[in-house]
């Protein structure tokens, strides 16, 4: 029971260790290549789990091989646009100045109501309110809209708002962020009298983060 317990966990944190490597993406946004080396890597690792009679090295070394193999790949699509265009494909636009192109869409195999309702995702829904859309090479469909259709803009009202900036986690379940501190360039004196403002202590907040032009955000526990 021991053996098969060990050999489970090895072989979860190697697909772990294995899906970081390939980068953050959601399963959505998978290249087919990635995708593809993502479901073999799960099946890979389920056979030494299933078959405790299987070395654990029959998992781990076709699954190190897939890594290596998707890494280099995606190193020479990179490097190459024509091996970018080979493995990944090239976007294809399926509206073009307002009109729906029914060829392209039928080659693709996309059928009207999932163009509709890729617009509708994206904010959009009348095709009247479309310039362009394209069917991405992760199978995700991006829109421009028509000029009168864009959202309004602060260069459209000749606004200048000051540039926002993420805010900095000084406190997190009730324990202090050192690095939170540090990206505010504050010290632990500036942040007990920041709590002693608020008459609570670092223990009694749940959250608490600071701007880059001194905001306090907190909640109490």
């Amino acid at each position: 029971m021991w053996t098969l317990f060990f050999r489970t966990l090895i072989l979860y944190f190697l697909v772990i260790a294995a899906l970081r490597v390939m980068g953050k993406r959601q399963l959505g946004e998978l290249q087919p290549s990635e995708l593809v080396v993502a479901i073999m890597i799960s099946d890979l690792a389920a056979i030494p789990i299933e078959d405790s009679s299987q070395p654990i090295w029959d998992g781990m070394v076709p699954i190190i091989t897939l890594v290596l193999a998707e890494f280099l790949l995606s190193m020479l699509v990179l490097k190459s646009e024509v091996c970018r265009t080979v493995i990944t494909g090239r976007p294809t636009i399926v509206i073009k100045d307002g009109k729906i192109q029914v060829k392209t869409l039928r080659r693709l195999r996309v059928s009207l109501d999932d163009l509709l309702e890729q617009l509708r995702l994206n904010g959009y829904s009348q095709i009247t309110e479309v310039d362009t859309a394209m069917l991405e090479t992760n199978g995700q469909i991006s829109v421009i809209p028509k000029e009168q259709s864009r959202p309004l803009t602060c260069e459209d009202m000749n606004l200048s708002p000051t540039q926002t900036h993420l805010p900095h986690t000084l406190i997190a379940d009730g324990k202090v962020r050192e690095s939170g501190l540090k990206a505010a360039g504050m010290s632990m004196e500036q942040l007990d009298r920041l709590l002693k403002e608020r008459s609570v202590t670092a223990g009694e907040v749940f959250y608490m983060n600071i701007t880059d032009d001194e905001k306090v955000f907190y909640q109490k526990k």
